[in-house]
């Protein structure tokens, strides 16, 4: 523009020339606009067409990103949304994740997955976003404990472990793939609640992962391990590493081990996995977002994906999820605080 002011020209014809780019670029932006709103060829009014936020706590291939592009995956060729975006929020074991959801109160397009290694990372990070001040969607898989021991431990059963724990309890070495707060170091810390043990006395050493854990027991380094078991089939198949109990109200059919209330400890303990979205959106938006997770959990796609990846069922949603959410935040926050991390 500033080239064409030096040949001045009329001030009525200088508009129009203004206006039929400026108009182009509407028609653009509409047809634009209405191809990203109905998928090309269906309405606006189709659910199909919905295009929503998925929010992942974690880099790539971790347990939440998983769970959450299995999901969107399931969704997507169901034509039961229109596709998801997804955002991996790294940063303080979900926290900043955890942050983010809280400043898009009301924001009706938006999703996240979470699980309990996010009820704990709130605590130990000195989080305001706590979980119970979000929208709860649905729980959508659970993973049990298994406590594991190298071939030639002496312990035999899991009645071995409590006597040897109960005499000298910092004696017992015990490690975990998750940092505190998480699945792996909140289990053995409230098994010895349970057992009457001080959690205070546990020897916990954290480990990055399924990976170094393996190598830590077969080293024996430490002398048990508490994790979720997928990550052990090739050791537990070839006898290498043994499961003394798991941490479920039934016993899995994967894995030849009984359940800690079998062996007469009054406790199940699970890491689940979640979807919740921000605080303050409508009854309405709440609604649809319960009722698309509910018609994904009745989907094939669904039901391959937790078989595929050793996933537990034990879908929940409304009071019943957002119940289980304050158990949760509150037991997790009362063994943060014995331990003095909370």
């Amino acid at each position: 523009m500033s080239s064409t002011s030096h040949h001045h020209p009329p001030p009525r014809r200088a508009r129009p020339r203004r206006a039929r780019p400026l108009v182009a670029v509407v028609a653009a932006l509409c047809a634009v606009t209405a191809l990203a709103g109905c998928g090309v060829t269906r309405g606006s009014d189709d659910p199909s067409n919905r295009r929503l936020q998925m929010m992942i706590p974690n880099s790539p291939g971790g347990g939440y990103d998983l769970t959450g592009r299995a999901a969107a995956k399931a969704l997507e060729d169901n034509d039961l949304t229109g596709r998801f975006e997804i955002t991996n929020v790294l940063g303080a074991s979900g926290t900043v994740a955890m942050q983010r959801l809280a400043n898009s109160a009301g924001a009706d397009d938006l999703v996240m997955t979470m699980g309990l290694g996010v009820v704990g990372a709130v605590y130990t990070n000195k989080s305001d976003a706590r979980v119970s001040d979000m929208t709860p969607i649905a729980r959508v898989v659970e993973e049990q404990e298994g406590i594991l021991v190298p071939a030639d431990s002496p312990f035999q059963d899991v009645g071995d472990l409590v006597e040897a724990w109960r005499a000298d309890p910092g004696s017992v070495v015990v490690g975990g793939g998750s940092s505190p707060g998480g699945p792996d170091h909140l289990f053995p810390h409230q098994l010895a609640a349970e057992l009457g043990i001080d959690p205070r006395e546990v020897t916990y050493v954290p480990y990055d992962g399924g990976g170094p854990l393996t190598t830590a027991l077969l080293g024996e380094k430490i002398d048990v391990g508490t994790s979720g078991l997928g990550e052990f089939e090739g050791q537990i198949a070839d006898g290498s590493l043994r499961v003394l109990a798991v941490s479920g109200a039934e016993r899995l059919e994967t894995v030849d081990a009984p359940t800690l209330t079998e062996e007469g400890i009054d406790m199940v303990f699970t890491n689940w996995r979640g979807v919740l979205a921000p605080p303050d959106i409508s009854e309405e938006q709440r609604a649809y977002l319960t009722d698309l997770f509910t018609e994904l959990h009745a989907t094939d796609e669904w039901q391959d994906a937790l078989a595929r990846n050793g996933w537990s069922d034990n879908f929940a949603t409304g009071d019943e999820f957002a119940a289980f959410l304050e158990e949760q935040d509150a037991r997790v926050e009362d063994t943060l605080k014995e331990l003095g991390i909370a």
